[in-house]
């Protein structure tokens, strides 16, 4: 990880965030090795055994709607992979309310319709799911690591980092999302926190219960469709924030606070990005996307 670590600490000064975990996975011999690093006044931190628990954000949609699909996939009817998939005509995203959001999100009709990445659509799976009497939360915390969490379950003491502001004041210890923060209850569209340790050994998990790497694989040689099962295909090899060298199948996710996660299922490797670069505002991303893809160029070319 020595390449890694000395990208990191070279860019971490340059913001937006002044904190990062990396974890570089190998699922084929169950490993994975993870660091995090903290940008403090004027000296860059590193710690090879993660503490800091990161917002994941998006990530918390394959953690959740595509986990319970391979869990449970008797329970994904047409309509339901529709919305796991983004396909189904539900709008993108809205501030909803604590009280009758259920019934906001119920309301939409769904009807096959080209890619709109949809946080409704997500929520959308949860709701579905529990009127099947299966409750998703429970069945994918067999899943999670201890250090993988939704955040109304983060216990007091958890070192915290600052994701933007609420009600003016710094957000510490409280998701960033609006609208899980209003909910205040489990929902598949953000919420879930982690360590960088606690995300590895999450998907090491899922891949061990489920098999979801070969499965997403071998969905993407048949599908032309950007999302398979949840997970976002990468369309521009060249362009992509998953790094230059991935395999044409590699696939992953990306989350509004600075995080990510990619798969290349050809190598049976993959790569997670946590941050905190929505500390202060959410558009500036330039420097966190040059570590992403120099980051992942790393991993693919197995010279880390």
């Amino acid at each position: 990880m020595n390449k890694i670590i000395k990208v990191v600490s070279s860019l971490l000064p340059f913001g937006p965030m002044d904190a990062i975990g990396v974890g570089v996975i190998d699922f084929e011999n169950k490993s994975y090795e993870a660091f995090e690093a903290n940008y403090f006044e004027t000296e860059v931190k590193l710690k090879t055994e993660p503490t800091l628990y990161f917002d994941l954000a998006s990530l918390t949609k394959p953690l959740t709607n595509s986990l319970a699909y391979f869990l449970r996939p008797d329970a994904f009817d047409p309509n339901l992979l529709l919305c796991l998939n983004h396909r189904a005509g539900l709008p993108s995203w809205g501030i909803l309310p604590r009280q009758g959001w259920q019934e906001q999100i119920l309301s939409y009709p769904v009807k096959e319709s080209e890619t709109l990445y949809s946080d409704f659509s997500a929520l959308r799976v949860t709701l579905e799911l529990a009127k099947k009497g299966i409750d998703q939360k429970k069945i994918c915390q067999d899943v999670w690591d201890k250090e993988t969490l939704y955040w109304t379950d983060l216990p007091p003491w958890y070192p915290t980092l600052q994701f933007g502001f609420k009600r003016g004041f710094p957000n510490f210890g409280e998701v960033h999302d609006p609208n899980a923060w209003t909910i205040k209850k489990f929902c598949s569209h953000a919420g879930l926190f982690s360590t960088a340790d606690g995300l590895c050994r999450t998907l090491l998990n899922y891949q061990a219960k489920t098999d979801f790497i070969s499965q997403v694989k071998s969905e993407m040689v048949k599908s032309h469709n950007r999302f398979v099962y949840g997970w976002d295909r990468v369309i521009n090899p060249q362009e992509t924030l998953a790094g230059l060298g991935c395999g044409p199948h590699t696939f992953g996710h990306l989350g509004f606070t600075g995080t990510s996660i990619w798969i290349d299922p050809d190598q049976m490797k993959g790569h997670i990005i946590l941050s905190n670069s929505t500390k202060f505002h959410w558009f500036d991303k330039d420097n966190l996307n040059h570590i992403r893809r120099a980051v992942g160029e790393l991993v693919w070319s197995g010279s880390y």
